[in-house]
């Protein structure tokens, strides 16, 4: 589900701010489904009150419910909707053309990788763990989860502008996080993102997650590894370059000369710091909690005839 600032969205903000409510998500989401007894006695409140609070996150479309019959009497049991949420605070562009690519995590261009680092597609591994040589392994276009502690990764993006679309703004979105031995939360890595080889900004992901499974990750994937990421956006446009609503450089769109380019290399490399933080995982369609690949849209203004 997708929040922004419309006033459906402001329905789901209000059933979120409040602690009891926050704490009938968590009791719901530990243990999947409950009745309205059970939480009333999970959060010491009266079943009035608890069944309230329902209402509000069934009215926001956050929880559902269905009554059952269990010894001998029935019970309104209640459950997660929507377990996932993105917000969006930056409004996109309005009534704007745009070109759009769906550039997949394995057809990378070119790449470095060190250990710890791997790639796998939806049904097994690519090689063996922590071999930098599997990255160039045929089957790499299929991958739908990649990860290296070092290195970089550079995609192309192909140029299918004409001579009278001249281009207004880049749009990239993905799901990456840090890439830590085995799965660490409390891991930063600084991502830095270029473009035709000009540097456009530095992001921080706050850490490498694995404390459950994410949405679309298969089921055979273990435990102890990268499950999902976070879903960023980058965009960059006449004002500057962003990561969601929030300026990262003053690198704007006409600073990169692309028009006339039949591709732009897209380029991620995690800093190389001190030990305890850095690495890049990147996720692809089939893994993580967001089914998709590296989204490209690039908005154009036609040429008045």
């Amino acid at each position: 589900m997708m929040l922004g600032t419309d006033a459906t969205s402001l329905i789901i903000y209000e059933a979120l701010a409040s602690e009891a409510r926050l704490n009938i998500v968590r009791l719901l989401l530990q243990n999947r489904e409950m009745h309205i007894n059970a939480l009333s006695k999970e959060l010491y409140l009266s079943k009035a009150i608890v069944s309230t609070h329902v209402s509000k996150l069934q009215k926001a479309g956050i929880v559902g419910s269905r009554m059952k019959r269990e010894n001998g009497g029935t019970y309104k049991y209640c459950f997660i909707l929507q377990e996932f949420m993105t917000i969006n605070l930056s409004p996109e562009p309005v009534d704007a053309p745009y070109h759009e690519v769906s550039i997949p995590v394995g057809q990378y261009t070119d790449y470095e990788a060190s250990p710890t680092c791997g790639i796998a597609t939806t049904t097994q591994m690519i090689g063996q763990y922590d071999t930098p040589a599997c990255f160039m392994d045929p089957d790499r276009v299929n991958a739908g989860i990649l990860w290296l502690a070092r290195g970089f990764l550079e995609y192309k993006i192909p140029n299918y502008l004409n001579t009278e679309q001249h281009l207004q703004e880049i749009e990239i979105s993905l799901e990456l996080s840090s890439e830590a031995p085995q799965v660490n939360e409390n891991w930063p890595s600084d991502i830095r993102f270029s473009l035709n080889g000009h540097h456009l900004g530095t992001w921080t992901s706050p850490g490498d997650f694995g404390d459950r499974k994410g949405k679309h990750t298969p089921l055979w994937w273990k435990l102890d590894v990268n499950q999902y990421g976070v879903l960023k956006v980058l965009r960059i446009n006449g004002e500057g370059t962003f990561m969601d609503s929030q300026r990262i450089s003053d690198v704007r769109i006409h600073d990169l000369e692309l028009d006339s380019s039949t591709y732009w290399t897209f380029g991620l490399r995690p800093e190389e710091g001190v030990p305890g933080r850095g690495g890049l995982t990147l996720f692809g369609k089939g893994f993580g909690n967001y089914d998709q690949d590296i989204l490209v849209r690039y908005y154009y203004e036609a040429a008045e005839l």
